[in-house]
């Protein structure tokens, strides 16, 4: 385990601080003033969207143990991406997943738009298409992606990990929909009953 992918991860866990506080909306106007409270809620927001996804890259691309599916080994694709071989059998796993991932993720923010994505801070409860199915797709998404990604670099560490990537996916859920609920009281509460948080309607 080299010492980048343990910054990048300690990095991970760390900028969940900023993320929290860019969700407490109402603390931060009524410590600061509606509009210098949303203000500082949405610098959050950016700073800790942006740095979460960096240092998740970071864990990706980190040097680390590699693993080798024990098949198909002789179809390799001759990329020089870090210094690996990229195997055919990665690449295809990684096709899949990359794809489910995506489509969660792009569809979660094209529902919400990209500003709410961004600074955290929903305008309205969505309960149509994508959030029909799942609470949090732009997480599920990220977490599928993480999976593809680890394959397709055969970043066993990375892949070790993926509990701890699940666990704090829920504590960040978590903490949005307590915040949701103080936003949207009763109307957001009705949507939890209806809709899983992570796992789809369509694999219960």
């Amino acid at each position: 385990m080299s010492i980048w992918f343990i910054i990048s991860l300690l990095g991970f866990i760390a900028i969940m601080i900023p993320y929290f506080l860019s969700l407490e909306h109402q603390k931060l106007e009524e410590k600061y003033g509606k509009e210098k409270g949303k203000k500082i809620g949405e610098i959050y927001g950016l700073l800790s969207g942006w740095g979460f996804f960096l240092f998740w890259f970071g864990i990706w691309i980190s040097p680390q143990k590699r693993f080798v599916f024990p098949f198909f080994q002789d179809f390799v694709i001759q990329i020089p991406l870090f210094g690996l071989k990229i195997y055919l059998i990665n690449f295809l796993f990684f096709l899949l997943l990359f794809a489910a991932g995506a489509w969660f993720g792009i569809k979660g923010v094209i529902q919400t738009t990209l500003k709410v994505a961004e600074t955290h801070r929903a305008k309205r409860v969505v309960n149509k298409g994508v959030y029909s199915l799942v609470r949090h797709p732009q997480y599920l998404g990220g977490m599928i992606a993480h999976i593809g990604f680890s394959v397709f670099l055969s970043a066993f560490c990375s892949l070790v990990i993926m509990p701890l990537i699940i666990m704090f996916i829920y504590i960040l859920s978590w903490k949005e929909e307590k915040e949701l609920i103080k936003e949207f009281s009763k109307e957001y509460e009705e949507y939890k009953k209806n809709v899983p948080m992570l796992i789809p309607k369509i694999f219960r």
